[in-house]
């Protein structure tokens, strides 16, 4: 049974009686052995939770597995076939200040959830009358199976983390209790499911401090050659935004953020690169926004502010934007500006799926866009995906061909992902209710290795009209497909991969390049620590992968 209880906007948060001791905590990041999209990127939302606390008076630490043990690789045995890059739990746990009373803990991927469940229990053990709270995408979509998967779980944050964490935290440290704060979910003492009001939304984003890095923390990303997008020498990561307006069936966001979106004023935006220029000599801005660009006339203005305060940057939208507000002068602003990578997501090549996720873009314009796009020189990349439920195999074979239309086009990286029903989005609720879906352990960890592992085929997957075999290989070879006619068309990116991967450069001019030269340094982590080689290396792959392409491009064609 689940008790939603009404809260007041401001809850019933009271002034603690003293600053707080809390650490925030990141786990590893999880992927198979032959993954080739596999990031290792800065804690932002930790980073931005830290900040607020701090601007509250309390003390925070903040405890991050992936940046502590960047290029550190270990086998998970109950598990085999993945790995995890971080520090071991038993390291994580050790570098928790012994004072902490409350644990704050970020679960974002629900496909390294098995793996986060068992830190949170490691610190437990150590800590068994801290307060631990965990927050983030997967524990927005699944707070109670969250709760009842793992009893070392006190509470959980629902949506955003500053405001709804910090009233947690001094709620906790006034009167050892969180049950009357809004926003948060747990179980009471008969075993009962609580919710505590609605999703809370922060109205006004420039009030929210900047992120709080830890001296050394970025830094450590750098010498690694770590960056979401593609890379340069110090990549700053950074949002504009909160939230996004669109209610696409596949995406978690309206769970985690509802579809309300805010964009932050262009002064505070600026002023934020600034700093970040006088403390860190930074290269490149990366902006993590699930939408960056909603608004023409944000961006005009964010643009003509860079080019009247002089400053020279490169920027990128790695995540993927819309097209509406991305018009041939709009785009014109990018390249003048230093944009270096601006990634589309159209999801679709068929208007018949675009309609049934309810992607609510015209396909025409969006290519249109691109189109501008390359013709003003910028490098682009763009986002499909292939196998929703009850996507017919015509609008499977429309995408691919979509998809090679803009490689032929001069498009840089053309990405085909294989759907996920991912926690959270409309689709995975309508397969839980009907049965389809059953969580566990192997459903999760099944959705990393969809998204990272392009060799790996026995996946879930909910297409009636094709198996997971079938999806896999026509993945596999569009993507060899896709990048062999970029490299045969525009020959010059032939040299410049290769520089960027194998001649010791930080550069990568696309996400590709970036992420083959972090899986080369991977295999070699992994033969140095006598780990088993990955049963198919890239090399491999591309020469297992030519043969499923010779026999089936023209099966595309005889379809199509």
């Amino acid at each position: 049974m689940i008790q939603l209880r009404p809260v007041s906007s401001a809850g019933d948060s009271v002034a603690p009686p003293r600053p707080a001791r809390v650490t925030l905590i990141r786990g590893p990041l999880v992927s198979t052995l032959r993954a080739a999209n596999n990031e290792a990127t800065p804690a932002i939302g930790l980073a931005y939770v830290g900040g607020y606390l701090r601007k509250r008076g309390h003390v925070v630490t903040i405890v991050d597995a992936i940046g502590e043990g960047l290029n550190r690789y270990w086998a998970l045995e109950a598990h085999p076939g993945y790995i995890c890059q971080g520090l071991p739990f038993h390291e994580v746990v050790d570098r928790i200040p012994a004072e902490t009373e409350i644990v704050g803990f970020s679960a974002m991927f629900s496909g390294e959830w098995p793996i986060q469940r068992g830190l949170i229990n490691a610190i437990r053990s150590r800590f068994p009358h801290a307060l631990i709270v965990a927050g983030g995408e997967h524990i927005t979509a699944l707070p109670e199976y969250s709760l009842r998967d793992c009893s070392a779980l006190d509470a959980c944050v629902r949506g955003e983390g500053e405001y709804t964490f910090a009233e947690a935290v001094e709620n906790w440290t006034a009167s050892q209790s969180v049950r009357q704060v809004n926003g948060i979910a747990f179980l009471d003492d008969d075993r009962q499911f609580v919710v505590n009001g609605g999703l809370p939304r922060v109205k006004e984003v420039d009030t929210i401090p900047w992120p709080y890095w830890p001296d050394g923390y970025l830094e450590r990303f750098w010498a690694a050659g770590k960056s979401y997008g593609v890379c340069t020498d110090r990549d700053m990561p950074m949002l504009i935004s909160r939230g996004c307006p669109f209610q696409c069936t596949f995406c978690s966001s309206p769970q985690m953020w509802t579809t309300l979106y805010k964009l932050r004023s262009v002064d505070d935006v600026v002023a934020e690169i600034k700093s970040y220029q006088q403390r860190y000599d930074i290269t490149a801005v990366q902006l993590y926004d699930l939408t960056a660009i909603t608004k023409r006339s944000w961006t005009i203005e964010f643009c003509e502010r860079l080019l009247a305060e002089d400053i020279h940057l490169k920027w990128s939208l790695p995540s993927g934007t819309r097209s509406e507000a991305l018009d041939k002068e709009t785009l014109g602003y990018l390249r003048r500006t230093g944009c270096n990578y601006l990634v589309y997501a159209p999801e679709s090549g068929s208007p018949n799926t675009l309609t049934m996720i309810k992607k609510k873009v015209h396909l025409d314009r969006l290519t249109e866009s691109i189109l501008e796009a390359k013709r003003q020189g910028l490098t682009l990349r763009t986002n499909l995906i292939i196998g929703f439920p009850g996507e017919a195999r015509r609008d499977i074979f429309r995408t691919l061909r979509y998809g090679l239309y803009l490689a032929l086009h001069g498009v840089d990286e053309v990405s085909v992902n294989l759907f996920s029903a991912y926690p959270g989005s409309e689709i995975f609720n309508r397969l839980m209710a009907d049965g389809t879906i059953a969580l566990s352990d192997d459903y999760f960890l099944g959705l990393t290795s969809m998204y990272s592992d392009f060799t790996k085929t026995d996946v879930p997957t909910f297409n009636a009209e094709m198996s997971a075999v079938e999806l896999s290989r026509w993945r596999l070879a569009f993507m060899l497909t896709g990048y062999f006619i970029g490299y045969v068309r525009y020959p010059s990116r032939i040299w410049r991969t290769f520089r960027n991967v194998f001649l010791g450069s930080h550069e990568a001019a696309t996400v590709f390049e970036h992420r083959l030269k972090d899986a080369l340094g991977r295999f070699k982590a992994l033969a140095r620590r006598g780990r088993p080689a990955p049963a198919v290396s890239p090399a491999t792959a591309l020469q297992t992968g030519h043969g499923v392409q010779r026999d089936m491009i023209g099966s595309l064609h005889d379809q199509l």
